[in-house]
Order: C-alpha cells, then sequence, then structure tokens
C-alpha cells in the first residue's frame, strides 16, 4: 500500500505567501496611513490546519496599542484585498501580533552598555 506523503511545509508555504501578499497589500493600499505605513512584517505562522495566518510586526509607532487597534480594524479589508490576489480556494483568517524582539534586543544592547567591567 501506498500512503500519500504528507507535506508538513504546506503551513510554512502559505504563511509565507501571506505574510509577502499582506506587505504588499499594506504597501499598496495604505502607504499614506501613518500608523500602518511603518509596520514590517517579520514572520508568519499558519495555526489551526491553515484557518488562520498569525504576522508578526514590528513598527517605528511608538504608541503599539493604536498601530493594534488600527490593524484589527482594517483586518477585514486586508483579507478582502489577499482574497484577490491569493490562487486558493480558501484564504485564512490574518490575525496581527506586535514583535518586539528588535526592543529586547536594544534594551540587551544598553544594558550590556552600561555595564562596567572590572580588572
Amino acid at each position: 500500500m501506498i500512503r500519500k506523503q504528507n507535506n508538513s511545509n504546506r503551513g510554512a508555504r502559505v504563511a509565507s505567501k501571506v505574510q509577502t501578499l499582506v506587505a504588499e497589500i499594506l504597501r499598496d493600499n495604505f502607504s499614506d496611513d501613518k500608523l500602518l505605513s511603518g509596520i514590517s512584517l517579520v514572520g508568519a505562522e499558519a495555526h489551526g490546519g491553515l484557518q488562520f495566518v498569525k504576522l508578526f510586526y514590528y513598527s517605528r509607532s511608538e504608541d503599539i496599542k493604536a498601530v493594534q487597534k488600527r490593524l484589527n480594524d482594517e483586518t477585514k479589508t486586508i483579507r478582502y484585498e489577499l482574497a484577490a490576489r491569493m490562487n486558493q480556494k480558501y484564504v485564512p483568517d490574518i490575525r496581527f501580533e506586535y514583535d518586539d524582539t528588535l526592543d529586547k534586543a536594544a534594551r540587551i544592547d544598553e544594558i550590556l552598555d552600561n555595564l562596567k567591567i572590572s580588572d
């Protein structure tokens, strides 16, 4: 009996495709928006059997709560545009989550710079 090989990379491929397309949508449709124009998508994960994709973003804005609220408000519009650009029967839901890795790295660098090394 021949078993069909399970392609475990499908989730990663779909997540990567969604990340690329949403970045293009943000660039094309929201370049005049102060909050959304400063967003960089830095990663994506597919969840729930590809039912939704979590998109990780970094923003230069200091008001992350306002950025998150704006993204949540525009998610339906972004997903509609995503459906028009994807060649798939089913388009996953998208969720945005702030990625504070760069903030943490900057804080660690600051702490290390302030350490005094004794002889």
